[in-house]
């Protein structure tokens, strides 16, 4: 078993070396910008993190300077990324550094772990890539790699099986430069060991027990299984001289902290527009629909369909603030409300 781990850690080290993306956050490896590019590389493809990372990084170049900011602010830069918690996390993360730690993230796992999001993976990450310390970094790109390489069929998402595949991973890093290691198994699980893996392109064919016994297609294997619901809402853009009626999503919902223009939720085939005008307590005067907009979230795939609607009055609205035009480039929306209102924006329906 040693001479496979020592065979393994020496080939996907000269691999990586070779082949590693020239990724920002890899130019100037903080602990800030690693912490930043892992707490959006959660769930999120490298390629969409990238633009997102740069400007994060512009906007809050040090964690002083995010955790001063606001909150709108703060949600803003991030919109579009989704799992909107996650910004939130990094925000009152970066809040608690400076009052506990000086505004400097700690190099102890105990200490960071006291950070509000800051899991066993950006743990380890921290640790490994900003501090060179021994440590691994588990991410679902490794459990991959490492349930093919050692030919796991327990599923992945128990918790007792992650315990194992972290000891595994540990047991990969070398004494002399385990960071080269650690982020070496993340970037052969993103590159290489997918979904569908490119075996004849992979440095650990040779030791790999899933490809010795023809089993990498079946692996790895989850236990959990979550239902998609479809969701139908008619969306009702109602605008007037002055703005559009919008909320503000509160604390509790999925879209905290995000906008959207009222919306109505109705069965498949019952896209009605009397819905709107029996919803809300405003004369409004339908002017025409918008392409339906598909948008998923969490469980959810949810059909938009935009509908149109003048209203002369400002009268206010329980629940709803009408926001001027030239405030809304400032404002953060849900992507599928965002993506509803560039195309208002495009039909010319602003004043």
């Amino acid at each position: 078993m040693k001479t496979i781990i020592s065979a393994c850690s020496n080939h996907l080290k000269d691999w990586f070396l070779l082949q590693r993306r020239p990724l920002p956050w890899r130019i100037d490896p903080t602990p800030y910008a690693v912490w930043v590019s892992e707490v959006m590389l959660q769930q999120t493809q490298v390629a969409v993190v990238i633009p997102y990372f740069e400007r994060w990084m512009a906007r809050f170049p040090t964690i002083s300077a995010l955790a001063e900011a606001d909150s709108d602010t703060v949600i803003k830069m991030w919109e579009g990324l989704g799992y909107y918690s996650r910004a939130r996390n990094l925000h009152a993360g970066a809040k608690y550094v400076v009052e506990h730690f000086g505004g400097i993230l700690p190099k102890d796992a105990e200490a960071l772990s006291q950070i509000k999001g800051v899991g066993p993976y950006t743990v380890g990450a921290i640790r490994a890539f900003a501090f060179r310390q021994k440590a691994a970094a588990v991410d679902g790109n490794v459990m991959r790699v490492l349930a093919r390489l050692y030919d796991m069929h327990e599923p992945i998402d128990q918790p007792k099986v992650v315990t194992r595949l972290r000891g595994l991973a540990e047991e990969l890093l070398p004494e002399e430069e385990p960071w080269v290691v650690a982020e070496a198994l993340i970037e052969l699980g993103a590159t290489v060991c997918g979904r569908r893996p490119s075996c004849e392109c992979c440095p650990m064919r040779q030791v790999c027990q899933s490809y010795a016994k023809g089993t990498c297609e079946q692996l790895p294997k989850k236990a959990k299984r979550v239902a998609i619901q479809k969701l139908f809402r008619i969306v009702a853009i109602i605008q007037n001289a002055h703005g559009l009626l919008l909320r503000r999503c509160e604390e509790g919902e999925i879209m905290h902290d995000l906008h959207e223009f009222p919306y109505f939720d109705v069965e498949s085939g019952g896209i009605d527009r009397a819905v709107v005008d029996a919803s809300l307590p405003l004369s409004l005067v339908w002017q025409y629909d918008l392409s339906p907009v598909e948008h998923a979230f969490t469980r959810y795939r949810v059909q938009l369909t935009p509908m149109v609607f003048h209203c002369a009055s400002t009268d206010s609205v329980a629940g709803y603030q009408w926001k001027r035009w030239e405030e809304l480039p400032e404002l953060a929306f849900s992507s599928g409300h965002r993506r509803i209102l560039q195309a208002v924006i495009k039909q010319g329906i602003t004043p």
